[in-house]
């Protein structure tokens, strides 16, 4: 779990990051407020689901019982 909190929040600050830079150049003021927050309603969504994707492989544990 911990792993994925820090994936998440390092896709967080990218995200951010993204936004910060199209908010600076003007295109999200051109999309208007519904569809910027349409865009990241999707973007955290698709990184909760790389997030858990990747957050652990399941193995097989044996135990000897001698």
């Amino acid at each position: 779990m911990k792993w994925m909190s820090l994936y998440l929040v390092g896709y967080a600050l990218v995200m951010a990051g993204i936004v910060a830079a199209l908010w600076k150049i003007g295109v999200l003021e051109r999309l208007g407020a519904f569809w910027t927050g349409i865009g990241v309603v999707v973007v955290v969504g698709i990184g909760i689901i790389l997030a858990v994707q990747g957050s652990g492989q399941k193995s097989m544990i044996e135990v000897d019982r001698n």
